[in-house]
């Protein structure tokens, strides 16, 4: 019998403007700052004589992986405790704080609320994949030399967000900035130097 999976929908609020992957009726669609995010509430893939593991396969930082994962598994947890890259921070795991933000074909998605499955065949950037070599990524040059960072738990994901950020709008103003980042928390509030960090990466980006 094929896996079984219940999709309840709930209107839930808007938090950010940060691109998801959802289901709606238990059809996949994309979301954007103006779509209603919608709960997902699963049998917790009850099973009879189904697949226990899935078969994926993403590009990752440039590379080709595949895996064998749970249809539980997220994102966050393939990223950390199978590819073993964990600059990918996990937090509060309820898609509010941020930390756990990547690119996804390119669009930041908060990957505490991506099931892993639903990357299959999608290209994944986390922020081991921003440098070139040696050679720092604009954004994290100017997060040091600004001081965009504290404890540097919400770093990360705030980058990655940045960047989608950048890619849409090479010149934003602080108001911009403050508005793009706006799903990224800093517990730390250290906010200005953060906005300062992205204005400046964004100016070196232009050169």
């Amino acid at each position: 019998m094929p896996l079984k999976i219940i999709v309840l929908t709930r209107p839930r609020p808007i938090i950010n403007n940060v691109f998801t992957r959802s289901f709606h009726g238990g059809t996949q669609f994309f979301g954007d700052e103006d779509t209603p995010r919608w709960g997902i509430c699963f049998d917790l893939f009850s099973y009879v004589g189904g697949p226990k593991t899935l078969e994926i396969n993403i590009s990752i930082n440039g590379e080709s992986r595949t895996f064998d994962v749970e249809p539980r598994t997220l994102l966050v947890h393939l990223l950390r405790d199978d590819a073993g890259l964990t600059g990918t921070h996990i937090a509060c795991e309820t898609s509010i704080c941020g930390a756990c933000t990547v690119l996804m074909d390119g669009k930041a998605v908060k990957s505490c609320t991506v099931l892993a499955a639903q990357a299959d065949g999608c290209t994944v950037t986390t922020i081991e994949g921003l440098a070139n070599g040696d050679q720092l990524h604009p954004l994290q040059e100017q997060f040091w030399e600004k001081h965009g960072l504290q404890c540097g738990f919400c770093t990360p994901g705030m980058i990655l967000t940045a960047n989608q950020l950048i890619a849409s709008n090479s010149n934003p103003t602080d108001e911009e900035i403050r508005h793009g980042i706006e799903g990224n928390i800093c517990r730390c509030t250290g906010y200005q130097n953060i906005v300062d960090a992205i204005s400046a990466a964004a100016a070196q980006m232009r050169e």
